[in-house]
């Protein structure tokens, strides 16, 4: 059973609500298809905007489940997070849709943004399931097949975690929606499909000789985002994008 996005008044989705999603199965769906998230955050007088690695446990201990990103301990973004509301989203391109006018030209995506206090992991179990999500979630069962980390690197690594509770998404899809004087002119009109691919793997110029790529690896190679998330199609609208 889908469970419907409860807006807040800092998610409430007010320009192009027609491409409001507001199933959070379907905004869990993009969390887990998306790779790169950015985090903005107030580091002294002025905003910054980061890229991270992120992951989620839809089951985790904050109300609507937990995102975690990582970064250095000695970071200063990382360090101006801590119990600070901050912006995290996540935006997979799915197509350029090309217009009949420039008005009309436009981008198919699926966009989730998440609100919320950041707290910094303190829990030793948390924060080393923290770190084996963010792992598993560039390539699926891979922390199982690497040695524990060490006393020094977990030291060195900061998690914060972000509740899920405050989120929204919206997205696009299929081809342009253009006025009707701009169809019968003759301009051709449509779409041009994006989607993400992991190619081959290329081995490490010093592994062992005889080493062949694992099978975590290989199943991730040759991946491309399912066409079945590209969201719904776009709503009839005179509005741009």
């Amino acid at each position: 059973m889908n469970v419907a996005l409860e807006p807040t008044d800092r998610t409430r989705i007010r320009r192009g609500r027609n491409r409001a999603v507001p199933d959070r199965a379907a905004l869990l769906a993009l969390l887990a298809d998306g790779l790169v998230a950015h985090l903005g955050v107030t580091v002294g007088d002025h905003p910054v905007v980061l890229p991270t690695a992120y992951a989620v446990d839809p089951g985790g201990p904050d109300e609507g489940g937990t995102l975690y990103v990582h970064g250095s301990v000695a970071a200063t973004w990382l360090r101006s997070s801590e119990g600070a509301t901050v912006c995290v989203t996540v935006t997979e391109l799915d197509g350029l849709v090309a217009g009949r006018s420039a008005f009309h030209h436009s981008m198919n995506y699926r966009s989730a943004v998440v609100i919320g206090r950041a707290r910094l992991v303190d829990d030793a179990d948390e924060h080393r399931h923290a770190l084996d999500l963010i792992v598993d979630h560039m390539i699926p069962g891979r922390a199982a097949t690497l040695r524990p980390s060490s006393r020094k690197e977990l030291a060195a690594t900061a998690v914060l975690a972000v509740p899920l509770h405050e989120a929204s998404m919206k997205a696009r899809a299929g081809g342009p929606v253009d006025e009707p004087e701009d169809v019968v002119a003759g301009v051709w009109g449509g779409h041009l499909p994006v989607c993400r691919v992991v190619d081959d793997a290329v081995p490490a110029s010093d592994n062992l000789p005889g080493l062949s790529v694992p099978a975590d690896v290989a199943a991730r190679t040759r991946w491309r985002t399912p066409p079945t998330a590209r969201g719904p199609a776009p709503a009839a609208s005179p509005s741009p994008g």
